[in-house]
């Protein structure tokens, strides 16, 4: 009764209707400030309505400003990528390339945000969490080694340094009993390479183990070293062009070449120190000895023939990817054999003569510090033994049987190895 009275008054039923225009004004002011606020706002955060706005329009702004949020968090955490550089002053090694490492990047850790959420309180708590995260790897005296870390890819955050397993890069794939194992062990001083010590064999006799088997050989690596292993039989192998290619056809290939008859003489030596009673070097280099016909099956004599294992090597290979090594230049000159090695790999000429004696009674060059160690090192007993004299006949034979060949070696090649001086 009294509405209507109040109503029915002119004077009256003015001021009401202002003042509803004012309070309909008063509440569509505030809805579209708190509506630009939030679309300012850079990052989801709690946010509460207003304690004057209530009844419908609150409901209503809430709900708008959580499925704001809700939104906004989606976004932030499927497509930012936030990248982070941490590196301790104590430790200026590279790390390693590591299972988590992006293919781009080699350098990163990746770290992604876990599955996305529905409720509010979850959104703030994997903001929160995400953000301690980052402040920690940034703020932390403890880290020791570089870090990388990109939010909104697959893994976690974990140090490294101590670095993975790779396939080599680069190969000794011969020859035997050409000085592999010397030139191994002289790169080994290089702090960019890391080597294989035992030959693996893996692409002439356990190529059926598969890569990942023979990736399990190899020693980790830094980022930046290079990995490498010998095995000379693989030089002579039919199959192992075809196989290595097949891993990598940049793989790099060195091949420790000697003077074929020198070296079928220490090839013989070897066998005969494990076998006592195989026949002589005469009776096994000659088919027919009155004919003086050679018996091009025997190993100690098929593997010097350079030129015809190289043809197969260079249907899979450039030559520009093939570096030969002297065997002789090795011993009588190994930093300078080394030299070009270190420039074949592209790396810095780190090994010098400072590294090396001569070692008078073995007969060939020794480290003065080998890897890992501050002793002197030389190789074992079992490289540089006394040859049995051969009759001066039988070299002069050989040395006709292999001229064509060499000649045709040193053409290939481009290099003159003095074997026919």
């Amino acid at each position: 009764m009294a509405f209507r009275t109040v109503y029915s008054d002119p004077l009256s039923r003015s001021i009401f209707k202002k003042f509803v225009v004012m309070l309909c004004s008063l509440l569509t002011s505030m809805y579209l400030l708190h509506c630009l606020a939030d679309r300012c706002s850079s990052m989801p955060t709690p946010v509460k309505a207003s304690s004057q706005v209530v009844g419908f329009f609150a409901s209503e702004l809430q709900d708008l400003m959580s499925l704001r949020r809700k939104r906004l968090l989606k976004k932030w955490t499927t497509e930012s990528k936030v990248r982070l550089s941490y590196e301790s002053a104590d430790d200026n090694k590279r790390i390693s390339k590591d299972s988590r490492f992006d293919d781009t990047d080699k350098r990163q850790v990746l770290y992604e945000p876990g599955p996305q959420v529905d409720s509010d309180s979850e959104n703030r708590e994997l903001s929160r969490d995400i953000q301690l995260s980052l402040d920690d790897i940034v703020s932390s005296k403890r880290l020791s080694h570089r870090f990388t870390v990109k939010t909104g890819s697959t893994g976690k955050l974990s140090p490294l340094g101590e670095g993975r397993k790779e396939l080599p890069q680069a190969l000794i794939i011969g020859v035997k009993k050409g000085g592999t194992r010397a030139l191994l062990e002289f790169l080994r001083v290089h702090p960019d390479i890391r080597a294989v010590g035992a030959e693996p064999h893996f692409f002439d006799r356990n190529y059926e183990n598969g890569l990942e088997w023979y990736r399990e050989l190899m020693p980790k690596t830094l980022e930046g070293q290079i990995t490498m292993e010998k095995t000379p039989s693989y030089f002579v192998t039919r199959e192992a062009p075809a196989r290595i290619s097949a891993m990598s056809r940049d793989t790099k290939l060195i091949v420790v070449v000697r003077d074929p008859i020198t070296r079928a003489i220490s090839d013989y030596t070897q066998t005969l120190s494990k076998n006592p009673k195989i026949p002589t070097f005469e009776s096994l280099t000659f088919k027919n000895r009155t004919t003086g016909l050679i018996d091009t099956s025997w190993s100690a004599i098929q593997i010097g023939i350079y030129a015809k294992h190289l043809d197969n090597w260079l249907e899979y290979f450039p030559m520009g990817q093939i570096l030969f090594v002297s065997g002789e230049r090795l011993i009588s000159d190994p930093a300078g054999e080394l030299g070009r090695v270190q420039d074949f790999l592209g790396l810095k000429r780190i090994i010098t003569d400072k590294h090396f004696y001569f070692n008078q009674t073995k007969g060939f060059p020794c480290l003065k510090k080998a890897e890992g160690s501050s002793k002197p090192h030389c190789l074992g007993k079992t490289k540089g033994r006394t040859h049995p004299n051969i009759h001066p006949e039988v070299v002069q034979r050989l040395r006709d049987f292999y001229r064509p060949f060499n000649m045709k070696f040193y053409q290939m090649t481009g290099r003159m190895f003095g074997w026919d001086d």
